[in-house]
């Protein structure tokens, strides 16, 4: 599974990108971030408040309980604003 990180959620894990094998019962996003998290410091300060950082998988927009697969590509970044 690759997974890349963009803006503050970059700055805190130190990574713009990573490859990653969770263990089969890592099948949700909301699972993936709680097993990143403990990954490192930076991971856990990235997914402390798991609301404020969204996520799409294989370029599309994706909830929390949504499904992760191997080989899926996950992005995770803060919520986008306009103005």
């Amino acid at each position: 599974m690759r997974v890349l990180y963009f803006a503050w959620v970059r700055q805190r894990t130190g990574l713009a990108t990573e490859e990653v094998e969770p263990p089969p019962e890592v099948a949700t996003i909301s699972a993936l971030m709680r097993w990143l998290a403990a990954r490192s410091p930076g991971h856990a300060a990235a997914f402390a408040q798991p609301k404020q950082v969204r996520a799409a998988v294989n370029q599309e927009f994706r909830g929390p309980e949504d499904p992760v697969a191997p080989g899926d590509e996950v992005a995770f970044f803060p919520p986008v604003t306009g103005g």
